[in-house]
This record gives C-alpha cells, sequence and structure tokens, in this order.
C-alpha cells in the first residue's frame, strides 16, 4: 500500500485562506449579529460584551484575543501564532465593514442560526487546515490539554456551555436557543469534515 504524499501549502495558498477564511466567518458573524444570536469561543465572548455594554465587535474580539498570542507562541509555534494573529485581526476589520456593504430587508432568524454555523464552520475549516485558528479560548484549552492533561473537546464544550448560561443574563430564552442550533451546525461541518489523516495538505 502506498503511502499518501503530503503537499506543502504554497505561501500563495496560505495567503488567500488567510483573507478568505475570515471574510466567510465574518459574514456569519454578520448573520448572527442581525438576527440578535451569538456563538461559542472568544466570538461569543464578543458577542457578549457586544450586547451587554454596546461595544463595536470588531474591537472587542481584537483585544480580548490578545493575551492568548503569547500561550499560541508556546504551544503552538511561531507560524501558527502570525497566522491566527492575521486571521483575527482580518476577522475584527471584515465585521466592522460588512454592516456597511450589506444589509438585510427580510432575515429569518432560525435560518440565520443555521447558515451562519455553516458559514463559521467552513472558514474554522480553512483556517485549521492552514495550521491557523480564530484564537483565543481554543488556543487556551490546548495549552490546558497539554500543561494539565485536560481534554481539549470536553474543555471547549465546558466554556462554550458556560457562555450560553451567561446569554441567558442578556438575551431573551429563544435567541439563546437558536444561538444552540448555530453552535451545533458550526460543530457539524468540524466533525464530518476535519479528520486525521484525510486531508494531508500543511
Amino acid at each position: 500500500m502506498n503511502t499518501p504524499t503530503v503537499s506543502r501549502h504554497t505561501r500563495f495558498e496560505d495567503a488567500q485562506a488567510l483573507l478568505v477564511a475570515p471574510l466567510v466567518v465574518a459574514f456569519a458573524v454578520l448573520l448572527f449579529r442581525e438576527a440578535g444570536l451569538l456563538t461559542g469561543g472568544t466570538v461569543g465572548i464578543a458577542f457578549l460584551i457586544h450586547y451587554l455594554w454596546h461595544l463595536p465587535f470588531g474591537p472587542v474580539l481584537f483585544v480580548i484575543n490578545l493575551p492568548f498570542y503569547i500561550l499560541a507562541w508556546r504551544e503552538m509555534g511561531r507560524d501558527f501564532t502570525l497566522k491566527t494573529f492575521l486571521s483575527v485581526s482580518l476577522l475584527s476589520l471584515y465585521a466592522e465593514l460588512l454592516p456597511h456593504l450589506v444589509s438585510f430587508s427580510q432575515l429569518d432568524r432560525t435560518f440565520a442560526a443555521i447558515m451562519a454555523g455553516f458559514m463559521a464552520g467552513i472558514g474554522l475549516l480553512i483556517l485549521i487546515r492552514h495550521r491557523a485558528s480564530l484564537g483565543g479560548l481554543g488556543i487556551l484549552v490546548i495549552h490546558l490539554q497539554n500543561t494539565r492533561g485536560w481534554r481539549a473537546g470536553k474543555l471547549q464544550m465546558a466554556a462554550d456551555v458556560l457562555i450560553v448560561i451567561a446569554a441567558l443574563f442578556i438575551r431573551d430564552p429563544l435567541s439563546v436557543g437558536l444561538s444552540v442550533i448555530g453552535a451545533l451546525a458550526l460543530n457539524l461541518v468540524i466533525a464530518v469534515n476535519h479528520k486525521t489523516g484525510r486531508y494531508m495538505g500543511t
């Protein structure tokens, strides 16, 4: 049986991924925001702050990610950290620009939750395949897994549950329920399409 050849991404391929993936996620953020919803992870924390204090989403997301880059450098290396910093920076920028470029006269909230979840999952999948992320809690759970032996998947799930619980204090139950549907849609995309050994690009 032949061993599959690992195909390394070129700089151009990495560059287009880092430009396009945050834009896809930013459109998901726009759908979530227009529908009054949120999601998990650091993006979810930025949504909580945005809804609670009416601060602009993009700058909030950028600032709350800053402390996590130290961990990223230690745990994942320079290239991952730089790619992640660029991805988060572009997502923060795109999230502020898109509302000036796109408007909705009608938006079904259930559709928004599901479609935004799918789009966020697709964007994250692109970044994962190019050894980048949207920073934040994902980096922290990897650090805790490496230093404490705690399971990253369970930690991420626990963090997302806490974000949803916190959302109950500032959003109505229907909005929180639809947000959970969006999170499930996001994780479905990742679970189905991201499997070890199936995609060999690095």
